[in-house]
């Protein structure tokens, strides 16, 4: 049924070029391209974007998007945002070893158990499944404390839907998980007292693009921009030195001219 639902959603929309990502980006290399921003371009096909292989923050919200595929390769990929797609299936995912930040809100997903295939994701610290600032969510977040289940099943996960479940700040959502468990034991048909609505624990622009961190390529570039400065410093000095002989030489011809006569 999935499947069926990524074949149909598929069927049109804008497809990932390399013409798309180097007007983009101006890089005129798709490996060297580590921030990418496709921000509500209606894009349903990811096309060429597995060959960005060192693409480390990468936002797609707000498009068509049902297929994750050639996102399996992106060994270096650390922020992802998919919110405002039609994704059904995660899948793919479990290829982006280095994934940090995943936001999955406003998508498709009907179970927790269709995450399990994020286990394997040993630095993955924050998910969102649900987005209440854009009205964004997903079928499973109407399962009872599916946040607690997804926290049992990723227990490396620091942050679910901007709420910390682990780490300093945690502490209230224990504290509501249990008073859940004891409200829960004296009878469910006492009517349910209205809550507000989660607060983001995160600062405004948390999902804005960040500096890259220890970047192989930047600092292979830093280190060659350092050596021809250095360069740059011993071709002035040696050129200084080349006029001032130059100088001294024709101060020394003119005196020996002036002389003869």
């Amino acid at each position: 049924e999935e499947e069926e639902e990524e074949a149909e959603d598929e069927g049109s929309g804008v497809r990932v070029t390399p013409a798309l990502l180097k007007a983009t980006t101006g890089e005129f290399s798709l490996e060297s391209i580590l921030l990418l921003r496709l921000r509500g371009r209606g894009i349903a096909h990811l096309g060429c974007l597995a060959d960005c292989s060192n693409l480390e923050w990468l936002d797609l919200s707000g498009n068509a998007i049902a297929g994750l595929a050639p996102l399996s390769s992106l060994r270096c990929l650390a922020v992802l945002n998919l919110a405002g797609n039609r994704v059904s299936s995660v899948e793919p995912l479990r290829g982006c070893r280095s994934l940090r930040q995943l936001n999955l809100a406003g998508n498709r997903l009907r179970s927790p158990r269709q995450l399990r295939c994020l286990q394997g994701l040993r630095h993955l610290e924050s998910l969102r499944l649900r987005d209440p600032r854009g009205d964004l969510g997903n079928p499973l977040c109407a399962v009872p404390a599916y946040r607690a289940t997804l926290a049992a099943m990723l227990p490396g996960l620091k942050a679910i839907d901007g709420q910390r479940v682990a780490g300093r700040g945690s502490e209230l959502f224990h504290l509501c998980g249990e008073l859940d468990a004891v409200l829960g034991a004296e009878g469910e048909s006492e009517p349910a007292v209205p809550t507000e609505p989660p607060q983001p624990w995160v600062q405004a622009g948390f999902w804005q693009p960040q500096p890259a961190r220890r970047s192989p390529v930047l600092e292979e570039a830093t280190r060659q921009l350092g050596q021809a400065l250095r360069e740059c410093r011993e071709l002035g000095r040696r050129a200084d030195d080349s006029i001032a002989q130059a100088r001294r030489a024709l101060g020394r011809r003119q005196h020996l001219h002036h002389g003869e006569f």
